[in-house]
Parts: structure tokens; sequence; C-alpha cells
């Protein structure tokens, strides 16, 4: 058998709107959650109570995971300003030099 070795570069990954997605995910599970809460005691005797809780799982998961795209986000932006050469907020440049007015 060969070694499989891929025959074109793989392609660059497609940005979208990631901070709203996750956030939208997570407010998609905290209302899940809501709304079955007052349901707890139907789910409990059918021994699906776990649905309830698997809902408050996502939502506090996506929590963290906005906090993680923000960050990410945040740190995109400031590799894409830095490699521009854009100023930065004391003043100087990517490359060291200091801007004036």
């Amino acid at each position: 058998m060969e070694k499989w070795t891929p025959k074109h570069e793989a392609p660059e990954p497609l940005e979208g709107p990631v901070v709203a997605t996750v956030t939208g995910g997570t407010i998609l599970w905290f209302v899940l959650f809501v709304v079955q809460v007052p349901f707890y005691g139907w789910f409990d005797d059918r021994g699906h109570a776990w649905w309830i809780w698997v809902c408050l799982a996502g939502a506090g998961l996506g929590l963290i995971g906005i906090w993680y795209v923000r960050g990410r986000d945040a740190a995109l932006k400031r590799a894409a300003a830095a490699q521009a050469g854009a100023p930065r907020a004391d003043g100087a440049t990517a490359s060291g030099s200091t801007a004036t007015s």
C-alpha cells in the first residue's frame, strides 16, 4: 500500500462571521434550556432530564466559545494592522518609526 500524498495545495480556510455564529448558537442553546425547564417533571418521568442539562452545558460552553472567538478575531485584526504598517496607539508604526503630524 502506497502512502497517500495530496495532489494540490489545500484551499485557504473560509473566514466568516465567526463571532456572530457562535453567539447565535449560544443564544439558541440557552433558549432551548429556558423553554424546557418548565417541563422538567415530564422529562424526568421519561428518563430524559439530561436533555435539559445538555442545553445548559451548550450555553455554558458557548460563553467560553464567545470569549475565545472574540479574542481570536481581535488578534487577527491586530496582526493585519501590524502587517499593513498601520500606526499603533503609541504613535509608532509597525516598522518602528514614529508618526508625525
